[in-house]
């Protein structure tokens, strides 16, 4: 069993649907932080976009069943538990009050430090957990100057130091890329044609006719 104050994983996104790329990051990210676990977190009510034509029930189930028994991989639903949007800040205050001691750390694609300053409490946020970045290739990220300057003298090199104290610090990772997104699975599924090597199998086997039309009309841009 993992130390008690081994690092926290969050991970959280709309998953419509989940795929193969969310997997490898989580699998990857966990492995190179040295953390515990990743707590993978369906967005119920998402703040920045209307909610996804799929329940979030369904797409937790979707999550549970992408994970199957992959060690240190964990379907959270407390976003579902939680009225209200799904804001990350509560999401954060909710764990920090059942994990006092453990450091946690967010996980982000480079496109959310674009739109962090814009966050429900974000200020607050570094006050909860660590933030680590995943860079994109040919997609550099361009944080607005608010972060840039609430970020300064934050920066950590090396996964021990997100061990060494809960939260406050942030760091750059770069993981070997997969050119998939929620948003080309969606439009393949509309075109009719095949998702597999895209989503995990066992996924794709759940895939209701309902599902599949939800999918395939959801137009909502997605960041996932």
């Amino acid at each position: 069993m993992a130390a008690l104050n081994a690092p926290l994983g969050i991970f959280g996104g709309t998953f419509t649907p989940i795929h193969n790329g969310h997997l490898r990051l989580a699998l990857e990210l966990r492995e190179r932080l040295q953390l515990a676990e990743v707590l993978m977190i369906p967005s119920a009510k998402p703040p920045h976009r209307d909610a996804p034509q799929v329940s979030p029930q369904r797409r937790y189930d979707w999550v549970r069943l992408a994970i199957g028994n992959e060690s240190g991989l964990r379907a959270d639903d407390r976003e579902l538990r939680r009225d209200g949007r799904s804001y990350t800040y509560d999401t954060l205050a909710s764990l920090r009050e059942e994990h006092p001691d453990r450091p946690l750390v967010l996980l982000l694609g480079d496109d959310a430090a674009n739109q962090f300053h814009t966050w429900h409490r974000w200020r607050e946020i570094t006050e909860l957990a660590h933030l680590v970045f995943v860079e994109r290739p040919f997609e550099p990220p361009a944080p607005a100057p608010e972060l840039v300057a609430h970020l300064r003298g934050k920066r950590a090199h090396e996964a021990e130091e997100l061990r060494a104290r809960r939260c406050g610090l942030w760091m750059s990772a770069h993981i070997p890329p997969l050119s998939i997104s929620s948003t080309r699975i969606r439009r393949l599924l509309k075109a009719g044609r095949s998702v597999r090597g895209l989503v995990p199998e066992a996924v794709i086997s759940s895939f209701t006719p309902e599902d599949i039309s939800l999918l395939a009309h959801d137009e909502e841009p997605a960041t996932d």
